[in-house]
């Protein structure tokens, strides 16, 4: 391997490594809040993919009808609940009117665009707000009532969550697989290396992300609401802060996160409905060398998975896969033996 080839394979590596990113970063954020261990997040990405994928088409996407599915499900949860507990009628009304008005009204929305052939960022915000209500939806149905659950029920849980959404993607967008327009199609020579406008738009997209992210938890009121319950979630609720609240915020921004990481990815590979699962996986493997705790370190073992999966794909392309998630078996070891831990009661 010269200098050029190497040139290649780490730009290919960083670039799939900020995707990785994004996806870490939803991860810790789930775990630290909810100390939920979201494995469906990669389902996101296949989503917000697909979604692009077939309203360039001038499809409508099943993307619409799953949305209206799992808000009606929440509907009769929140007259379920309001009945238990004997709330008043025009309470439990606009509990339903609440769950309801925003997917409707976007689905609404989509159904009148979709045939309309809109620019291409006109698609792709219309795709983000169709995918990232699901954060808000799937935390309510599968996760709220378990929410005092142990680490384990709720991992489960998201197992369950996962092949759920698997084959609902199936039904809902086919076996078929979609490669998405690039967002700018311009090219750039340095040296040995040929940048594309996309990698540049992964590199701009994922580090304003990070950013943005950071400015939130720091300067916004409900940011550091959901940094206090990261770090203490006793402590929060005893403060007046819901946590409650604070599930369904991260869930519903792991969503935005998963679905605008689908788009960055869409240009560069084929997409199909369980596609999202490996990507997803890559970005757990990336949190976990944070321990699930750290951000920055996220980042760091994010772009080292990148690299790896880069490399490995050059040494021995069949077993690429293999050496991406076996490398989480040393980090495991490692934590185990230098973090002190205990039963979770």
């Amino acid at each position: 391997m010269d200098f050029n080839i190497a040139s290649i394979l780490a730009l290919d590596g960083l670039t799939n490594g900020a995707i990785y990113a994004l996806l870490a970063l939803a991860t810790v954020l789930l775990f630290a809040v909810t100390r939920v261990i979201y494995i469906p997040q990669g389902e996101y990405v296949a989503f917000g993919a697909l979604t692009l994928a077939l309203l360039q088409a001038g499809k409508l996407p099943g993307t619409v009808w799953f949305l209206l599915i799992l808000a009606g499900m929440a509907a009769v949860s929140d007259v379920v609940h309001g009945v238990r507990h004997h709330h008043a009628g025009a309470r439990i009304a606009k509990q339903v009117l609440g769950t309801l008005a925003y997917p409707v009204a976007i689905s609404l929305v989509a159904w009148w665009a979709a045939p309309r052939g809109l620019p291409l960022l006109a698609q792709a915000a219309l795709t983000l707000a169709l995918v990232t209500p699901f954060g808000n939806l799937i935390y309510r149905l599968a996760y709220e009532s378990l929410a005092d659950a142990s680490v384990l029920v709720l991992l489960i849980v998201s197992v369950g969550v996962h092949f759920t959404l698997v084959g609902l993607g199936l039904f809902f967008f086919g076996a078929e697989g979609f490669r998405n327009p690039s967002f700018w199609d311009a090219r750039f020579t340095l040296g040995p290396l040929n940048l594309s406008g996309q990698a540049i738009i992964i590199f701009a997209a994922s580090i304003a992300l990070i950013v943005m992210l950071r400015l939130y938890f720091e300067r916004t009121l409900y940011g550091k609401a959901l940094l206090a319950t990261a770090v203490n979630r006793l402590g929060a609720r005893l403060m007046g802060i819901s946590s409650v609240t604070a599930g369904r915020l991260s869930f519903t921004m792991a969503a935005f996160i998963g679905a605008l990481s689908g788009l960055l990815i869409g240009p560069t590979t084929t997409v199909f409905y369980d596609s999202g699962f490996l990507i997803g996986l890559k970005g757990f493997v990336a949190a976990v060398f944070a321990g699930l705790s750290s951000y920055p370190l996220a980042l760091v073992g994010a772009l080292g998975v990148g690299l790896l999966e880069s490399f490995g794909s050059f040494w021995a392309s069949a077993f690429k896969e293999v050496i991406v998630f076996s490398s989480i078996l040393p980090v495991l070891l490692w934590r185990s033996l230098r973090d002190p831990h205990g039963e979770e009661h």
